[in-house]
């Protein structure tokens, strides 16, 4: 007859007590998962996806979010966390490159498109008519000091999100797997 449990007591959140089998193969299985190719891709698609969208939000309300590009870094990490799968410190580099890109890349795109709008034009013939002489401007009348904390704001929550969420098994996988590939170095 086995004892019965005492309701007052909490639920056990840990292992049974016994070893779990993980090997050095199995780390070498999460690296050999990895792709930055594929990481990289998806942030690109990402960061098209988000001027649409950001156009769109702009043309319903008629106000500028420049927060939005935090959005974007959320966006961008769980991304390549996700399709990059990546375990090492290129993935958060990664992100955080993609983020402050992507606010950038994503404000020109914006204010190409509220200048369209002005101009009753198209966005792609806009931004096809950017010169040299455009950017000083730009950088005078659209980009701002927030513009740039958001984006760097974006770029830390982009690192933050792409890291791996690993078990402890994966994580102990993952330390012996790098203890044997540096010790035959």
């Amino acid at each position: 007859m086995s004892k019965p449990e005492n309701l007052l007591r909490l639920r056990k959140k840990h292992g049974e007590g016994r070893k779990v089998d993980i090997s050095a193969a199995d780390g070498a299985r999460l690296v050999r998962a990895q792709s930055f190719g594929s990481a990289m891709i998806a942030s690109l698609v990402a960061v098209a996806l988000f001027c649409v969208a950001w156009i769109a939000l702009t043309a319903l309300t008629n106000r500028v979010f420049p927060w939005m590009t935090v959005v974007l870094g959320a966006g961008i990490g769980l991304l390549v966390r996700r399709v990059g799968r990546g375990v090492d410190w290129r993935f958060p580099t990664l992100a955080a490159v993609m983020a402050i890109a992507g606010s950038i890349v994503s404000n020109v795109v914006l204010a190409a498109s509220i200048t369209a709008a002005e101009y009753d034009t198209g966005t792609l013939q806009v931004l096809r008519a950017v010169t040299s002489m455009t950017w000083p401007v730009f950088y005078e009348e659209v980009w701002n000091v927030a513009d740039g904390f958001y984006a760097i704001v974006a770029a830390g929550v982009a690192a933050f999100f792409a890291n791996p969420r690993l078990t402890r098994a994966q994580f102990h996988a993952l330390r012996l797997w790098r203890e044997q590939s540096d010790g035959h170095q």
